[in-house]
């Protein structure tokens, strides 16, 4: 890939809006092949509000928990700055949490694009709505209904096309609030959060920046450390490396070397003043000790 082609991608990988149109045409995308294979109105009194209420509803909440969980940034807020369970390892300022509520923020920004996407979709076409309401349509106004009961009434409007067409300037016009609210919910949230924020517009510019690099740089050079360390951890315990052609002697660990890395370690808990980051556990760190196990020498 050409570097201008890479600048491009890393361009529109940090361009929020580009990201938050890609969500909502993907989710346009799929709530109409969702519809149009899965969906089918049961026309039965008692059956369709609650039927049309589930599909318009539970995808929205199942995006809304995805769009949360799916982002490693919420997991990293939660475990600094929420959860209690851990014990802090050094104070946090103000400031630090100023930022993370401004970060949590635009955590939930992006995840309320793809609900909020799909409820506006769902109700500008009116498919769920309209099967939901479609018993509790009102026809006072059509005589022929004059002399049937309320039970009976809603068993006919349940099973006739009649609510559809009541109902469908209703619900485009639910839409359309819908998207107005949160087009104008979106703006004033975003500018409380931007008056609020202790960063000037050129700051909090450079902190996004900033925040982007190091997960991106910290990424790299952890998974190019840990797979040194792991390296340097295998070869004291088998005595190669793998991949290595010219292997000459090998060692055989002991049976206290299996039980130790039979146990799960973890990095700085408790009072060591250096965790263990493997299953291969600390012991392989150390060096072998003589005649506790022994070798075999590989002759070419």
């Amino acid at each position: 890939m050409s570097p201008a082609l890479c600048d491009i991608v890393s361009s529109l990988q940090r361009s929020g809006t580009f990201i938050n149109t890609l969500i909502a045409a993907l989710t346009i995308g799929g709530q109409q092949l969702f519809s149009s294979f899965t969906f089918s109105c049961p026309c039965q009194a008692g059956k369709n509000f609650y039927y049309g209420s589930a599909f318009l509803i539970i995808p929205a909440l199942i995006l809304l928990v995805a769009g949360f969980a799916l982002r490693s940034q919420t997991w990293t807020i939660a475990s600094e700055y929420c959860c209690s369970c851990v014990p802090q390892l050094r104070k946090i300022s103000l400031l630090e949490r100023r930022l993370a509520c401004l970060h949590f923020f635009g955590i939930t920004g992006r995840a309320l694009v793809a609900p909020l996407t799909w409820l506006a979709v769902t109700l500008l076409t009116g498919t769920y709505y309209e099967c939901a309401a479609s018993e509790f349509a009102s026809v006072d106004h059509y005589r022929a209904f004059d002399n049937i009961s309320a039970g009976e009434r809603q068993e006919i409007l349940a099973g006739l096309m009649l609510s559809v067409f009541l109902l469908n300037n209703c619900v485009k016009m639910l839409g359309w609030i819908l998207i107005t609210l949160a087009t104008i919910t979106a703006l004033v949230s975003y500018s409380l959060a931007r008056c609020c924020s202790p960063l000037t517009a050129l700051q909090h510019r450079y902190w996004t920046n900033h925040l982007h690099n190091e997960r991106e740089l910290f990424e790299q050079a952890a998974a190019q450390h840990s797979r040194l360390l792991i390296l340097q951890r295998i070869k004291k315990l088998f005595g190669f490396i793998p991949g290595n052609e010219d292997v000459r002697h090998i060692h055989i660990p002991s049976c206290q070397d299996w039980r130790e890395m039979s146990v799960p370690s973890f990095p700085c808990m408790g009072n060591d003043v250096q965790g263990n980051y493997s299953f291969l556990g600390g012991r392989v760190d150390e060096d072998n000790e003589e005649g506790r196990s022994g070798g075999i020498e590989l002759k070419p």
